[in-house]
């Protein structure tokens, strides 16, 4: 094993003095010893950290990020005319131009403290509908740029059946997201067989939407998926927006997180990613089941979502986890912040995520995303401990937001008190992957981006 010396780390059982950490060749952490001997270690300057999973992201978004801040309709702007927008932008995209875009994001998010990523991946098929002639071309692109950037992977390709509630036909947008269950299972049977000894990659499944995936697909998917990994995640949208609901009650007779509540076996496997708009009971109900509810507070804004009921979903002990879904934002810090922000807004409060008086807003919030996002992604990351991998971030204590600050006011800052990032240094697996705020390839990632850019663009 490589041995590692840090001074001051967030174990997970709280923080630690003089920790000794052991790093098997495959990048898994082989032991962790408090009070450890820096002798013969590689000495870590700074505040260690595991790195933050982001448990949700559309990577080919990024490229969009800021191109759908105008006034789209007379009649005023909602998700439904951004998704227009969206449509109109997937149709153009080949499987280099994927890369490029997954491998310049995936550079952001590292620098940034994400060190693992659920990839909701839609894209399977050309422009026009038909399979490449490597039929996991497109997944491929996403798990390439994982791979040479460093970040962990949970793939997560899209099943995508039909347009609507009522079986309409795909628009020119969706046309090549659709596949035939067995397809999809093919796709996903292919995935699973490439990367089953890559431990910095796993493969789950994401059914779109109740919307976009009717009752007998969504159970046909279930099914054969059981057959291929009975422990793999699955992640589903669920009640992003009122329409969702609406609409949901109109074709079943029951509300969305009702309904899958009712007719799927939702446990631990499970994400509900958004999950915005709930009743009490769907609140209690799906903190019950165990599933991770996938809170993406940058996107939901930025879309005219709605807020999540985290009070009542952390009461009612939910798991919960944090995603950048359309990128927008790049920063776990600033999905945290707006996690809080958005619920003082409501509450008309403080640290309303708070445990009880004189608990940590920031520590409770970083340590949540850390557990239930390790649980969505289905890897063995989120923590500083024997069995994971060695996934962490480095603060710089003497960062102008950090300076001076207790050990237990440190997280509270880092996430609090301003937009400059403290980040020194990243691991993933093992590896360093930034050093002194630098990714190792981030010189050529951004030239490629550049140039896939302007010519989408153009």
């Amino acid at each position: 094993m490589t041995d590692y010396f840090f001074e001051n780390a967030l174990l997970a059982d709280g923080w630690a003095e003089n920790v000794r950490v052991g790093v098997e060749p495959g990048g898994t952490i082989g032991s962790v010893v408090s009070g450890g001997s820096r002798e013969g270690a590689e000495a870590v300057s700074g505040v260690v950290l595991p790195g933050v999973p982001n448990l949700h992201s559309h990577a080919f978004q990024r490229a969009a990020a800021g191109l759908t801040e105008f006034r789209h309709s007379a009649d005023g702007d909602s998700f439904w005319t951004w998704r227009e927008v969206m449509h109109s932008f997937v149709t153009r995209l080949t499987p280099d131009d994927v890369y490029a875009i997954a491998s310049q994001l995936y550079v952001e998010m590292l620098k940034a403290g994400f060190t693992s990523v659920g990839e909701f991946h839609y894209l399977h098929l050309t422009p026009q509908g038909h399979h490449y002639g490597d039929f996991l071309e497109m997944s491929e692109a996403i798990a390439r740029a994982a791979g040479d950037t460093g970040i962990g992977l949970t793939l997560l390709p899209v099943l995508y059946s039909c347009g609507g509630y009522d079986g309409r036909d795909a628009n020119d947008g969706q046309r090549r997201f659709i596949l035939p269950v067995p397809e999809f299972l093919q796709l996903i049977e292919g995935l699973i067989g490439r990367h089953k000894d890559n431990p910095q990659v796993r493969v789950g499944i994401a059914p779109h939407s109740v919307r976009q995936v009717p009752a007998a697909e969504l159970r046909e998917c279930l099914d054969g998926f059981q057959n291929l990994d009975a422990t793999a995640p699955i992640h589903i949208h669920v009640a992003e927006q009122i329409s969702d609901v609406t609409d949901h009650v109109k074709a079943t007779g029951a509300r969305p997180v009702e309904w899958l509540l009712d007719n799927a076996q939702i446990d631990q496997r499970w994400c509900f990613v958004h999950a915005t708009h709930m009743t009490d009971a769907e609140t209690a109900n799906l903190a019950k089941s165990g599933a991770v509810a996938g809170i993406c507070p940058a996107t939901e804004a930025n879309l005219g979502d709605g807020l999540f009921p985290l009070v009542d979903f952390l009461n009612a002990g939910g798991v919960f986890g944090i995603g950048s879904d359309c990128h927008i934002s790049v920063s776990p810090v600033e999905e945290i912040r707006w996690l809080e922000y958005g619920q003082r807004l409501i509450k008309k409060s403080r640290n309303v995520a708070a445990p009880g008086q004189g608990g940590s807003t920031g520590m409770r919030l970083l340590t949540g995303s850390l557990s239930g996002g390790a649980q969505a992604l289905g890897r063995p990351v989120g923590g500083i401990k024997t069995g994971c991998r060695a996934d962490w971030i480095v603060l710089d204590p003497e960062h102008p937001q950090l300076v001076g600050r207790s050990r237990e006011r440190l997280v509270d800052s880092f996430i609090f008190s301003g937009n400059y990032n403290p980040i020194q240094h990243v691991m993933v697996g093992g590896r360093w992957v930034v050093q002194g705020q630098v990714h190792h390839a981030e010189g050529d990632v951004s030239a490629a981006y550049a140039e896939t850019s302007k010519r989408l663009l153009n």
